[in-house]
């Protein structure tokens, strides 16, 4: 047996495992008791409210540090926790909300969804916070939090949108995401935001169906509350997306005019005209049914009016009861019942009120607008997961590139204790296999040595205390500290290295790679500053 509706139940599982993992994590902790919250119900509260105000800075691009939880925290206890704590215990308590309850102590965390499709439990990762570096007016190195989708998604489904708002942060999002060219991104949420007008049309038939049948069915509040909806829907929706279609296209435009010139774009460039054809698309899908929205509109308040015009002549019509003023008149005078047909005739000869007209019955019809622009329309078959899937891949060997290059780097450090770029070019020039893994890219290697040229001295020791409280979830492609930490991890069993000092060497002539072969394939020379590279160990 079939079970449809269980083919989204890996998406439910992982709405379901925002939650389970959040309050199983509140709740298990014992920590709590050392700050005077013993009750479940409060420890649950003041964790959503630190998620709220953490959102509150994200959304307007401020930094949101430590300090700046436990300052929100000091004045929600005293005005109305009133737990006895100072405001160093409130900062310690602002560490342990986020570093161990929102973000596992750097740990992923994961909830087991069933997949039915594949008969299988797969692990469904969770994120809330996330966190980059800031300077303070002070170049004070400091950690700043933020919600991921995860967090967004966990909060505003505590709290449900009203209806004619729905679609105006839709929309607020969509504009920033083009504005920023996170074309992906931006596929979501006009995907979305077509979602919400075809339920928005779906909900004015059935509310015409519901008329037809029974219009005192249908209570005046829900009618207001349709229309005001339709109009929120209707209100600039048109004007808008049709801008969005023309800067859509506009830069459709622009790339396709550059892959022309470049003979192929990058696989870059090519995701990104890909995403913003399917955005042209989605939206012209949009305005369509903006179109149907308006249309469906106009019929509903005719039906409405109608429908209850109808029913106030009923309640016009004279009624009278058929015992009293028939049966009992008729069993007073029984001879009246020869002219009872004075009394049925009405209700068999009345006029007809329609009639039928074989003229237009058989006048040839026209071409249906929207029928032939249907035929017109090319349907795009796109496969949300497996195009995620697809990035991740790309991601994923973009970072491997990256990793095979410092990990060369690294492994000759820890041979030699301390080798130049000079040294290095020598043992490649005899190895081509070496070569490719310390130059795998022209551009990859040019960023790994400047960002190790920049750094010039890395206490390791440092970067994991530092990977306690930052987590690196992945997401950048190339992040020297941690990329160099788990590289490290993994050479260096016996954690030997405790700092790694890089200095160019001034008077040293310049070491040229010869015959590198670039992203575009071509034969290069590359010319660098010979760089030192040693270890410590203390």
């Amino acid at each position: 047996m079939q079970y449809d509706f269980l083919k989204s139940f890996p998406k439910r599982m992982k709405n379901v495992g925002l939650y389970t993992i959040l309050v199983r994590s509140i709740i298990s902790k014992t920590s709590w008791n050392e700050y005077g919250f013993i009750e479940d119900d409060e420890r649950i509260n003041l964790v959503f409210s630190v998620l709220l105000f953490i959102m509150e800075k994200s959304l307007i691009e401020e930094s949101c540090t430590i300090d700046d939880i436990a300052s929100f925290i000091d004045d929600i206890n005293n005005l109305h926790y009133r737990k006895s704590l100072n405001y160093e215990e409130c900062i310690t308590l602002s560490e342990f909300i986020v570093n161990t309850i929102l973000s596992n102590e750097g740990k992923q965390m994961s909830f087991e969804g069933y997949d039915y499709s594949e008969g299988m439990y797969h692990s469904i990762y969770i994120r809330y916070v996330r966190n980059k570096i800031v300077y303070t007016e002070h170049d004070i190195r400091r950690t700043s939090y933020m919600l991921t989708d995860d967090g967004y998604n966990l909060l505003l489904s505590t709290l449900e949108v009203e209806k004619n708002l729905q679609i105006p942060i839709q929309e607020m999002i969509f504009k920033m995401h083009l504005e920023k060219q996170s074309y992906d991104k931006a596929v979501e949420n006009i995907r979305t935001i077509f979602q919400s007008i075809r339920m928005q049309y779906q909900k004015i038939m059935e509310a015409m169906y519901r008329i037809r049948r029974n219009a005192l069915e249908y209570s005046v509040e829900e009618y207001r509350q349709t229309l005001e909806e339709n109009l929120s829907t209707i209100q600039e929706t048109k004007d808008k997306f049709q801008n969005y279609k023309e800067l859509v296209k506009e830069r459709i435009k622009e790339y396709e005019e550059r892959e022309i010139q470049l003979s192929s774009l990058s696989p870059e460039d090519a995701d990104r005209l890909k995403n913003l054809k399917i955005i042209s698309y989605c939206l012209g899908m949009v305005i369509e049914e903006h179109q149907s929205i308006l249309s469906k509109h106009m019929d509903l308040k005719q039906l409405y009016t109608k429908e209850l015009e109808e029913l106030s002549q009923v309640a016009l019509i004279k009624r009278f009861s058929l015992r009293s003023e028939v049966y009992e008149k008729i069993l007073e005078k029984p001879e009246a019942i020869g002219n009872l047909n004075l009394l049925l005739s009405p209700l068999i000869s009345a006029d007809i009120s329609k009639i039928y007209n074989p003229k237009i019955a058989l006048k040839p019809h026209k071409v249906i607008r929207k029928k032939a622009e249907e035929e017109l329309t090319e349907n795009i078959d796109f496969d949300e997961e497996a195009w995620e899937a697809e990035q991740e891949r790309i991601r994923l060997e973009k970072r491997k590139v990256y990793e095979t290059s410092l990990e060369f780097i690294l492994q000759n450090v820890l041979d030699e204790t301390t080798v130049t770029l000079s040294s290095m070019k020598k043992t490649v020039n005899e190895d081509a296999d070496s070569k490719s893994k310390l130059i795998p890219d022209i551009e990859v290697f040019k960023e790994i040595m400047v960002e190790l040229i920049k750094a010039q001295s890395i206490d390791i020791d440092a970067i994991k205390a530092e990977r306690k409280n930052v987590l690196d979830d992945g997401n950048e492609i190339f992040e020297l500290n941690f990329m160099l930490l788990e590289i490290l991890e993994k050479i260096d069993k016996e954690s030997r290295v405790k700092y790694l000092y890089i200095e160019k060497l001034p008077g040293a002539n310049m070491v040229v790679f010869e015959n590198v072969v670039d992203a575009d394939g071509n034969y290069r020379n590359i010319r660098c500053s010979d760089t030192r590279i040693s270890v410590g160990e203390k």
